[in-house]
């Protein structure tokens, strides 16, 4: 009954228009006014008022007049129920049809960019960026110990809880909605078949996040990263550490160490992997879908070493014995000593 109510107000509204002052009133609802060279989108959020929205019309949309949009809000009491939301615009639309879109909240979804970064402060800067929802509310859930538990997850375990992708989702949705849509997408993600090759492997779906994030840190390079996938579990069912150098970066917290010293080497932190035995507490970034896949289905040999090229390709030699390795880090050694990178 309401929706057809506000029908016949339209409708009534556009007769009076018509009998009253003729094509000229009726030309304000039919009116184009916005000045755009194409598509563009117009933001409303919790705070916008009918003032703010019309302003921001203005001037994201470059429109000329809006007196038929204030007629209909007036008519609607759309300053009463502003609905938030991204609309796209396009040049060709009238006043009214951009109003009932507004008026209903017939919002066009958009584009969630989810990236693999390596901390969770970074993630939810950008995806606030992104979506209404602004950093400070995400990263409270992001630290809410009884809610991630709930998920399933800690706070160092979090990263495996996202799945970076690009998503279709509405702007104006919450802190608490990005959540549940990062749980249903990690729940699509670890469907039967990839939680039977984890186990095949040897390794909770987390565990294969948490592979997968070293392995990210120490190739950039996709043809490598199931070599590199393999090398680190061979180390694990012999029991060998996996010294990985990215795991201690993340436990100082020092991303742009070059070169790990003795002295890093010494650091007590269970992201010393130099230190302590079998896998981190957590990823150390949250891992792509191509780290992922690549220890789901690593490459199977007899590595057990690896060490960065000397003409720094960001590819590795890899070595199965002691000896072989020591020749290697020798050569990359002496190329870093003559670029005078000494951390």
């Amino acid at each position: 009954m309401k929706k057809h109510k506000k029908w016949f107000i339209a409708l009534g509204v556009f007769i009076l228009l018509m009998i009253g002052g003729g094509c000229t009133l009726a030309s304000l609802l039919l009116d184009r006014p916005f000045r755009i060279s194409g598509p563009t989108f117009l933001y409303i959020d919790n705070d916008d008022t009918m003032d703010s929205v019309c302003v921001k019309m203005e001037k994201e949309l470059q429109a000329s007049s809006l007196t038929g949009f204030r007629l209909l809000s007036s008519v609607y009491g759309y300053k009463e129920h502003i609905r938030t939301g991204a609309y796209r615009i396009i040049p060709s639309e009238n006043i009214y049809k951009v109003f009932i879109r507004l008026e209903r909240g017939h919002q066009t979804p958009v584009r969630l960019v989810l990236p693999g970064v390596r901390t969770l402060d970074r993630l939810a800067r950008s995806v606030s960026r992104q979506i209404m929802a602004d950093s400070s509310q995400i990263a409270r859930l992001l630290d809410d110990t009884v809610y991630l538990k709930e998920l399933g997850f800690t706070r160092e375990t979090l990263p495996a809880f996202f799945i970076p992708n690009t998503y279709e989702v509405y702007w104006n949705m919450t802190a608490l909605d990005f959540m549940k849509r990062m749980q249903k997408e990690y729940k699509r993600f670890w469907n039967a078949e990839r939680v039977a090759k984890a186990q095949e492997v040897g390794l909770t779906p987390v565990e294969v996040a948490t592979l997968a994030s070293i392995v990210e840190e120490e190739t950039a390079n996709n043809t490598e990263k199931p070599v590199v996938a393999g090398l680190y579990l061979n180390r694990l069912r012999i029991g060998m550490p996996l010294q990985a150098d990215p795991t201690v970066k993340f436990g100082l917290q020092d991303f742009g160490l070059r070169r790990i010293l003795h002295k890093h080497l010494e650091t007590d932190s269970p992201y010393n992997t130099y230190k302590y035995a079998g896998l981190p507490p957590g990823p150390i970034r949250i891992p792509s879908v191509v780290g992922l896949e690549s220890v789901l289905n690593y490459q199977k040999h007899d590595y057990l070493y690896m060490c960065a090229k000397e003409d720094f390709s960001g590819t590795h030699n890899f070595a199965s014995t002691l000896s072989a390795h020591q020749a290697n880090a020798r050569r990359y050694q002496m190329v870093l000593n003559r670029a005078g990178i000494m951390r």
